[in-house]
């Protein structure tokens, strides 16, 4: 692409395959980001805004936002603090999808069930600057020094066959539901973090003039998510009842609650988490709560 058609356009880094690719192609939809890939080109542009999209791999986004080369990204929490670029970029939000956890692993039938039987033994992993920095302060608070400190070994990938093949006492990977771990005879003896996709932006932008637009995309990705996150629960019941009810559907600052023409009635409008909405609708009916309705939303401001 010629680089003359990228100028005075923001440049947005979302990964170009993996796990988080489709989920991201979903959000800027959402967004009402328009674009098309035609013959999976790695930069497109945007029609409605003067913005260009840039796939990249997802390890690369950190340091392409960091560095100022491009303005937004979206990334997992886990690739910033393995590329060490969490002091050069800022997570404007959490996205909600992508979550797993970056755990430590071993044999289920072994002897090593926790960190402290682990220490000082052989680890791998494909996060060696995280797994390394957490067994740093495991080997350094059990005194552990020169060759008797944990030895992490980096892999690129099936991490999880490294015990079996006799590489590794235990390993450190990304587990989404362990059943791939469970396979294999490993089990989790602690968790390093908990991650999912975040969007971020350079703490060093080149296009300071480009903020507007950054906010404007932020407030929209936002929306999305909360959208996706969140239903609107209405009801009706009866006056006497509103501090029970409102104790139920607090909202997000406070429930919308409008007269009914009958009089001791008001109906109450709130945003609930979905994951709640069952036990929430269980709980208002025996309150009382009548005509209870609840709708999804595509999309909203927060």
């Amino acid at each position: 692409m010629n680089k003359d058609l990228l100028d005075g356009r923001l440049l947005f880094a979302i990964p170009k395959k993996g796990r988080l690719h489709d989920k991201c192609l979903e959000l800027l939809s959402g967004a009402d980001i328009q674009f098309r890939r035609p013959n999976r080109l790695d930069v497109c542009l945007v029609m409605n805004h003067p913005i260009a999209i840039v796939f990249l791999p997802a390890a690369d986004i950190p340091s392409f936002v960091g560095n100022g080369d491009v303005d937004l990204g979206i990334t997992g929490h886990d690739v910033i603090l393995e590329a060490e670029m969490q002091d050069q970029v800022t997570e404007i939000h959490r996205l909600g999808f992508g979550k797993c956890a970056l755990q430590v692993q071993t044999p289920e039938h072994g002897p090593l069930n926790s960190v402290e039987d682990l220490a000082g033994k052989r680890v791998v992993t494909s996060f060696d600057v995280i797994a390394g920095a957490y067994f740093a302060k495991v080997d350094e608070r059990l005194n552990l020094t020169g060759d008797n400190k944990t030895k992490i070994q980096y892999v690129g990938g099936s991490v999880e066959a490294a015990c079996a093949l006799g590489l590794a006492d235990g390993i450190v990977d990304l587990v989404e539901s362990g059943d791939t771990m469970r396979a294999v005879g490993l089990h989790a003896i602690a968790t390093v973090l908990q991650t999912e996709a975040v969007l971020v932006k350079s703490n060093v932008p080149h296009r300071a003039h480009f903020a507007p637009l950054i906010d404007l995309i932020a407030s929209r990705i936002a929306g999305v998510v909360a959208a996706d996150k969140y239903v609107v629960c209405e009801y009706n019941i009866r006056r006497q009842s509103i501090s029970q009810a409102t104790a139920i559907t607090p909202g997000r600052r406070a429930p919308t609650i409008s007269p009914l023409e009958e009089e001791g009635w008001v109906a109450i409008s709130s945003m609930v988490e979905k994951k709640n909405i069952a036990n929430t609708m269980d709980q208002l009916v025996k309150i009382g709560a009548e005509d209870i309705l609840v709708f999804n939303m595509d999309n909203c401001r927060v």
